[in-house]
């Protein structure tokens, strides 16, 4: 009787433990699953839902906007403006470049880089050599196309004249360079706006554009080059954007930081703490590989404190001549 008894406790007590049993691996199962769902990032140290860090750091920005410049000088210790010299030094634009420079910080730079080099190529020009209407064509050798031509001298000093009067910094004879600034939070470009004005830069060869660089609002295959200035640590995708809108043979290029310099960082907690969990270079560049890019590169800045990232989109002739690149290395 007294084994009876005993007999069915222990069914219950197996049972009921079962059922517990199965109820926490339920539970876990659905915690998993929610999890799952639920993709997270980080916002500085801490982690939270993909969807949350758009608005997060629309905010953080959009209490900065006015300073901005300030807080990348207690940074860097205002280096970074030395970096975005050497940075656009390394984009070395030509003229008739289309950029797409999200987050802003290049735009100005690549406008004035264009501007410098059309004086210098002005300064070291030879004058065009023409010979006097009297002298007929063919005469002593001289071949017709150094002949004068009121017209022609006539419709180039309207052409030039019309350029001054509308302030265009750039010649209407050579194609025709822009930039297109895009920016998701409409206080930092109008800040931007407001320096390009005071800069004498018009609208012909800057365009703003508010957008999300995970999602950007242009077509495939649009844009020759693609830069972003410490701005790519505060978004989750956007290697994978940038390289869809690039054209065959387009360049990726960033400025990040990899260190922090700044002492009084509690001043810019998340910006600092957004710095120190970004990947270091040897991951970021396998990460832009992975995007698909080709000849992936990285500069380090001031002894690691910041790095330059580029990378090549890809067509059927770089692909062959990454090849032939790999096979080369090889036999080094």
């Amino acid at each position: 009787m007294a084994a009876s008894i005993c007999l069915r406790t222990a069914c219950r007590y197996v049972r009921k433990s079962s059922v517990r049993s199965i109820c926490m691996s339920s539970q876990k199962l659905n915690k998993a699953e929610s999890d799952s769902d639920t993709r997270q990032t980080h916002f500085g140290f801490e982690y939270i839902p993909e969807e949350e860090k758009e608005s997060r750091v629309y905010e953080v920005f959009k209490n900065v906007a006015t300073k901005y410049d300030l807080m990348n000088d207690a940074m860097s210790v205002g280096i970074h403006r030395l970096w975005k010299d050497h940075f656009i030094q390394r984009l070395a634009p030509t003229h008739g470049t289309q950029l797409l420079d999200v987050a802003g910080d290049i735009a100005l730079r690549y406008l004035q880089f264009l501007e410098l080099d059309k004086r210098t190529s002005n300064d070291n020009a030879v004058d065009d050599f023409k010979v006097p209407n009297e002298i007929q064509a063919g005469s002593y050798g001289i071949p017709p196309q150094y002949h004068s031509d009121d017209s022609t001298s006539d419709t180039s000093s309207s052409d030039s004249s019309e350029d001054e009067d509308t302030g265009n910094k750039f010649s209407k004879n050579k194609p025709l360079s822009h930039v297109t600034v895009c920016d998701i939070n409409q206080e930092m470009l109008d800040v931007g706006k407001e320096k390009a004005l005071n800069l004498g830069y018009l609208k012909d060869n800057i365009s703003w554009v508010k957008g999300n660089a995970e999602s950007l609002p242009f077509d495939d295959n649009k844009f020759d080059a693609y830069t972003i200035a410490f701005g790519i640590r505060n978004c989750t995708h956007v290697i994978e954007e940038s390289y869809r809108v690039l054209k065959p043979g387009g360049r990726f290029m960033c400025l990040e930081f990899s260190q922090v310099l700044a002492r009084d960082w509690k001043s810019y907690q998340y910006l600092v703490e957004s710095i120190r969990q970004f990947p270091d270079q040897e991951e970021f560049a396998a990460m832009i590989q992975q995007a698909g890019f080709s000849f992936v590169t990285y500069e380090n800045l001031t002894f690691g404190v910041a790095a330059i990232h580029s990378g090549f989109k890809n067509h059927c002739g770089m692909v062959l001549a990454k090849q032939k690149f790999m096979s080369l290395m090889k036999l080094l």
